[in-house]
């Protein structure tokens, strides 16, 4: 038996954010260039700085979420999103919109998606058990991959005809959407009593670090996935500068080169759950996670005009259906191995630490570039790539967590 309604209603809710995240993928930048004139070094502190704060300012939230029904979490975090991103077109109607202000739209946005992904993770460990959490990882998955095919796309069509700031109100609306579809769902909520005896405070804050650090599979889970992350997250502002300053790519040929691949991801992503079935979750999981590392480092390789292209191509394709297989299991199996009444803080924890790894390597990595030339740096970033499969689990584990306090759980209002 599949995942039921409730399901359903939760990965609508996530498809439609998704989508609408993805539509307006590259507005914030597009808007401070092409409507506040910013620099480059401006555009690139926008994305890094929205990157590193969003993560500092919900580190707390791990905690807060954790005693929370989950529910009404994502909902106010949807409209929070929501609020924060049609501020943007309204102060661009009211000629009033500022650098200052995409600034604190991105930390405040920011800052709301790790709520709810805390959130919803939690919930989805509530709502979904035994092998049909991998399931619906996949079809997680597969969505975000769809997503990021047709999202920019459509996207740089609606750019074109009616400007960026509608894309951003896109964006809105779909947290609107998305916190409605949550309000649908009539199960049982899941919340976590607070224990007397836990320390609070800024101690209390750290508890899901610890509970990484010291669960051998998780440590190296973690470790491995905000590494391959970093290191490809890294290389995207440079492959920006590359093809469409160096090589002078159209726009539309930059768009199809990442769009085409993430179908890969799709495939990968519902290939997931079958090859587990017929391999076992461990072998896919490091055969996955091997080969993830070692494609990023044919990027090396694209040169101007269409055969770089088709490299490129190749390349994101492999990469990213690897990725495709890998991200469920790594996900089922990070939320088997945490105890229901830590999984909101646990997951809070690794958003924030992937986070600050990505921002604190996308600055390094452009100070790289600074010296060496974008392809120089997006070629140590692949050959850095080849070391991160050692960090992978060496071996299976049973994933079943830690004993703990059983989860209280209450009506959902």
């Amino acid at each position: 038996m599949g995942p039921g309604s409730d399901f359903r209603r939760l990965w609508s809710a996530y498809a439609v954010s998704t989508y609408g995240t993805w539509a307006a993928f590259g507005a914030f930048p597009l808007i401070a260039v092409r409507v506040l004139h910013a620099s480059a070094f401006a555009v690139s502190l926008l994305e890094a700085a929205g990157l590193a704060v969003a993560a500092v300012v919900a580190f707390p939230l791990g905690p807060w979420v954790e005693h929370r029904t989950k529910l009404p979490v994502m909902i106010t975090a949807d409209l929070v999103r929501f609020l924060a991103m049609a501020s943007v077109p309204v102060a661009y109607a009211l000629g009033l919109l500022s650098y200052v202000q995409l600034l604190v739209v991105s930390v405040v946005s920011g800052a709301a998606g790790l709520a709810f992904t805390a959130a919803s993770g939690a919930y989805l460990k509530h709502l979904v058990r035994g092998d049909d959490l991998l399931v619906a990882n996949g079809r997680f998955e597969g969505t975000n991959w769809v997503a990021t095919a047709a999202g920019p796309p459509l996207g740089g069509t609606l750019v074109g005809l009616l400007g960026p700031v509608v894309t951003v109100l896109a964006d809105s609306l779909s947290y609107l959407l998305s916190a409605l579809t949550v309000r649908r769902i009539r199960g049982d909520d899941v919340a976590t009593p607070r224990d007397p005896a836990a320390r609070p405070g800024v101690a209390g804050l750290f508890h899901g670090w610890r509970f990484i650090l010291r669960d051998g599979v998780l440590r190296r889970l973690f470790l491995n996935q905000v590494l391959v992350g970093g290191l490809i997250m890294a290389t995207g502002p440079l492959l920006a500068v590359l093809l469409l300053g160096e090589y002078h790519v159209p726009a539309w040929q930059y768009g199809l080169a990442f769009g085409v691949p993430a179908l890969g991801g799709f495939a990968g992503a519902r290939l997931s759950p079958r090859l587990v079935r017929r391999y076992g979750r461990h072998r896919v999981l490091t055969a996955s996670g091997w080969l993830r590392s070692l494609f990023p480092l044919g990027l090396a390789f694209v040169r101007p005009g269409v055969s770089g292209l088709l490299v490129l191509i190749v390349v994101e394709g492999l990469l990213i259906t690897c990725m495709g297989v890998f991200n469920p299991i790594h996900a089922t199996e990070r939320l088997q191995r945490t105890p229901a009444d830590r999984a909101a803080r646990v997951l809070s924890t690794w958003s924030v630490g992937s986070r600050l790894v990505q921002a604190a390597l996308m600055v390094v990595w452009g100070v790289l570039a600074a010296f060496t030339g974008p392809l120089a740096a997006i070629t140590v970033s692949g050959v850095l790539l080849l070391a991160t499969p050692l960090l992978l689990p060496r071996r299976s584990h049973p994933s079943g967590p830690a004993p703990a306090a059983p989860a209280e759980n209450v009506r959902a209002a």
